[in-house]
């Protein structure tokens, strides 16, 4: 694994060696951290650019209302999405301490207990998607065809909403047990294939909106058939060798199993649903600025995404690692982990912010094509807001991965809400009505980042979270 020449992993490791040789973090936590985290963000970059993919696929094949009624459909993807995500957070955090305990039965009802979970999660989704989809949609649109193709496309994705959260705890299950590489490669292998088969799909079958839905359904089941593969007999043709094995003939309805999952997970899914949720009431607002400003905060968040996929590896890792010191009962180490990871990761979001902001013009331009289109001069100041913003998220994040480890999931949750909600969102309402103006919208930027860095880190900084630890490590659930 180490051994592999991928220019992501050299990036992370390069700025961690640095690092090291400054004093500032270990050389041996870097490499670690670095196996773990760099899979993870080939994952989501992988993830994000097939995601954008797709939306130029429909575009060029059916017009602008596919693309309108796909993105829309977007949120509703997301909140179901966040439900897989908030069970996958109590999984790594179960299997995390008990990979680093070696406890392999407890570990194994973690992650059948984390299945039934999501399933029993996800179904409900499934059958209003399923039902209503026209009308969610019409929520969000009044152009009649929009809201046609945006209902084509969300009854027929519904489908893989339950395959999609198999897939996250598939993954956290890997990421749990020290293996984040093959994660990598079956789901970035899974949006790769995904990208494929809409190609042939929308354009070769002429299916367009219904084939991208397709698509997406096809490669969940397939990448949720490799993991359950995996996960079963230990190994994968293509992916190697499972570090875990679990029995699918076991128990899974664990009922002190089921409410640790949840007491972990439902404030996962929560801060989730925060980015999702916030969408809806930032684009009504956006509306009085203008089309060129939404564009051009389009534009911004999609840079600011892509900047924010370090985080994807390093949340993981830090939540995996401090998981298995404290698992063993290593408190110190794990505190040790957890402080050099958010240096790391910091310092990783500061380089690859740096190169952005001092060439925010022409990655704006690529978005638009033309350097002297209206939404140029609004979204260059916004993407270098963004560039700062997201620095402050190598914090939140790096923070929020030890608490995530420990089952103390509910501090991250009210952080994120309460910088989104509480001051990100009112901060671009004031600028609607006040003469702030686009001023309030680039101060939400940074309130976005900033009030949940500063309070994940003064959580993290207390060491209340290993306490909190102590009630879902292997010693407990033996006790109970």
């Amino acid at each position: 694994m180490s051994s592999v020449p991928n220019p992501v992993r050299l990036v992370i490791l390069a700025v961690g060696l640095l690092l090291a040789r400054l004093g500032v973090v270990t050389e041996a936590r870097v490499r670690r951290t670095t196996e773990l985290a760099w899979p993870r963000v080939v994952t989501g970059l992988a993830r994000m650019s097939k995601n954008a993919v797709d939306v130029a696929m429909v575009g060029l094949a059916v017009g602008s209302a596919a693309i309108a009624g796909v993105g829309i459909a977007g949120p509703f993807w997301g909140l179901a999405f966040s439900v897989g995500g908030g069970v996958a957070g109590g999984t790594i955090a179960l299997v995390s301490q008990r990979y680093g305990a070696g406890a392999d039965e407890a570990l194994g009802l973690a992650v059948r207990s984390s299945v039934l979970l999501v399933v029993v999660a996800t179904l409900p989704v499934v059958a209003v998607f399923r039902a209503f989809p026209a009308a969610l949609i019409g929520l969000l649109s009044s152009d009649p065809e929009t809201v046609r193709l945006g209902g084509a496309y969300l009854r027929v994705v519904a489908l893989g909403v339950p395959f999609a959260g198999l897939n996250l705890i598939g993954s956290r299950v890997l990421v749990g047990a020290d293996d984040a590489y093959t994660a990598m490669v079956l789901r970035a292998g899974g949006a790769v294939a995904n990208v494929g088969i809409n190609a042939v799909l929308i354009f070769g079958a002429g299916m367009g909106v219904e084939g991208a839905a397709v698509g997406t359904v096809v490669s969940n089941v397939v990448v949720a058939a490799a993991f359950a593969t995996g996960l079963t007999v230990g190994r994968v043709p293509g992916a190697g060798e499972f570090p875990v094995t679990v029995d699918p003939f076991g128990r899974y309805a664990d009922r002190s199993t089921l409410a640790d999952l949840v007491a972990i997970g439902l404030p996962v899914m929560g801060r989730n649903l925060v980015w999702t949720v916030a969408e809806f009431p930032m684009f009504a607002i956006l509306d009085v600025f203008g089309r060129d400003v939404v564009s051009a905060f389009v534009i911004a968040r999609r840079v600011f995404g892509l900047l924010n996929t370090p985080g994807w590896g390093f949340g993981l890792a830090s939540s995996s690692l401090v998981g298995q010191e404290l698992g063993t009962g290593e408190e110190g180490a794990a505190a040790a982990f957890g402080r050099e990871i958010i240096r790391f990761s910091t310092a990783v979001y500061a380089v690859l912010a740096a190169a952005v902001f001092l060439l925010a013009e022409p990655v704006v331009v690529l978005f638009v094509g033309d350097p002297a289109a209206p939404e140029v001069p609004v979204a260059v100041p916004l993407v270098r807001m963004a560039c700062i913003a997201v620095v402050l998220q190598g914090v939140s994040g790096g923070a929020a991965g030890p608490l995530d480890a420990a089952g103390d999931t509910r501090w991250p949750f009210a952080s994120q809400a309460l910088g989104m909600f509480g001051v990100s969102i009112p901060l671009v309402y004031l600028g609607s009505v006040t003469p702030l103006g686009i001023y309030g919208l680039y101060l939400a930027f940074l309130a976005e980042t900033s009030v949940p860095a500063a309070l994940n880190y003064y959580r993290f900084r207390s060491g209340v979270w290993k306490r909190v630890s102590r009630a879902y490590r292997p010693e407990a659930v033996a006790d109970d």
